[in-house]
């Protein structure tokens, strides 16, 4: 399947101590040049751990005040579970904003 920038999926995140995985929200950033990767950022309900704080998070299909944190992930497409929602423009410019500081591109 094929996933589109700005799209919030759910994908299996693997705990820390890789004990185990829990499957969470993350927002799709790009696609790599291997085919079937994926650049994703996590979204957190941790509002103290976020970077960009969501103003339309219901909008994007989630249950909950959420924000993206400030990681990158590659992800292979075929571990999401499913997609819930698309960042609106309002949140796409602040993640895109947030990226470029990230990334340091300005």
């Amino acid at each position: 399947m094929s996933y589109s920038r700005n799209e919030i999926v759910l994908l299996p995140i693997p705990f820390t101590d890789l004990s185990s995985r829990k499957v969470r929200p993350a927002v799709v950033i790009g696609h790599s040049r291997h085919p079937g990767d994926l650049f994703v950022a996590p979204i957190t309900s941790q509002l103290q751990n976020a970077a960009v704080p969501l103003q339309d998070w219901s909008a994007a299909g989630l249950n909950v005040p959420c924000g993206i944190k400030s990681q990158i992930a590659t992800i292979e497409d075929r571990l999401v579970v499913k997609s819930v929602g698309k960042l609106t423009t309002r949140d796409q410019a602040a993640m895109d904003s947030a990226l470029c500081d990230w990334l340091r591109l300005r």
